[in-house]
């Protein structure tokens, strides 16, 4: 008999922790991010997407739990492939490595130049791109590079132009900022950059910065300007997808002033984009 009540304890008492192993299990939305990416997301959890996956684990009653990996080639397979987490809160919806949910932003490349020098550029086709230092993200293999590096170099424009690494130097906080910092401190005359970055680096530098939209939103009918941002998430996860989806929808009022408060411009909304906004 006390055989039998010791076997039901032990019993009870595996599933209490059984139990208590799959609540834990249940309540984490585990993310996976940059710690070293601002605006989009650092490890002190200051980035607009580290905001927005708050606001979605708080709809699910979950805590956001994450794995932290800098973005480089790779990034899926050893993260969310790797099932070290479940959701990427800012990818292109294009991407066709893994399901993506509906848009929750569209932005665009912009110009960016000094106030000061009064460029008012628009277009990869204005004389003036051919005559002035043009700084541009770069992601090193040629066949990979930006829509802008390809856009300009369709064009011949090539001498004039200064690469800043996509990726930065990691050892430095916010490593992408560097071609904000060049147009401020006059090393280039005017840079194409990745609207969300520079919307937030511009009203950080010490010279204000003017950011125009880089028109049309398509050049040569090859080269997109403007993308869709969606969440990512592994595919074959209907549910999941669902699930974000949804909450994605009902906090949107939210999720658009969180992207308002980090300057993102946006391509999605009914606003005009205005360059006097942007200074």
């Amino acid at each position: 008999m006390r055989d039998f009540v010791r076997f039901r304890i032990m019993l009870i008492f595996l599933g209490l922790i059984f139990g208590a192993t799959t609540a834990a299990q249940a309540t984490d939305l585990r993310v996976c991010a940059d710690p070293n990416n601002l605006p989009f997301s650092n490890d002190k959890g200051e980035g607009f997407e580290n905001k927005i996956v708050t606001l979605v684990a708080k709809d699910m009653n979950e805590r956001v739990v994450y794995t932290w990996w800098a973005q480089r080639r790779g990034y899926v397979r050893n993260t969310l492939k790797a099932g070290l987490c479940d959701l990427w809160p800012g990818v292109a919806s294009a991407v066709d490595m893994l399901a993506t949910s509906r848009p929750y932003y569209r932005s665009s490349y912009v110009f960016v130049t000094r106030a000061d020098r009064n460029l008012k550029i628009t277009s990869y086709d204005d004389p003036q791109l051919r005559k002035l230092k043009i700084g541009v993200q770069m992601v090193g293999n040629d066949a990979m590079n930006t829509p802008p590096a390809h856009a300009l170099a369709r064009r011949g424009i090539i001498d004039n132009i200064r690469g800043y690494m996509l990726y930065g130097d990691y050892q430095k906080p916010n490593p992408p900022a560097a071609i904000m910092d060049a147009v401020a401190d006059g090393d280039v005359d005017v840079a194409v950059v990745w609207g969300p970055l520079a919307g937030y680096f511009a009203r950080k530098e010490p010279k204000p910065l003017v950011l125009a939209l880089v028109e049309p939103a398509v050049d040569g009918a090859q080269w997109p300007m403007q993308f869709d941002i969606s969440m990512g998430m592994r595919r074959h996860e209907p549910d999941f997808k669902e699930r974000i989806e949804a909450i994605l929808e009902s906090e949107r009022p939210k999720i658009d002033a969180i992207l308002a408060a980090y300057h993102v411009p946006r391509t999605d909304v009914g606003e005009h984009f205005s360059v006097n906004e942007l200074r």
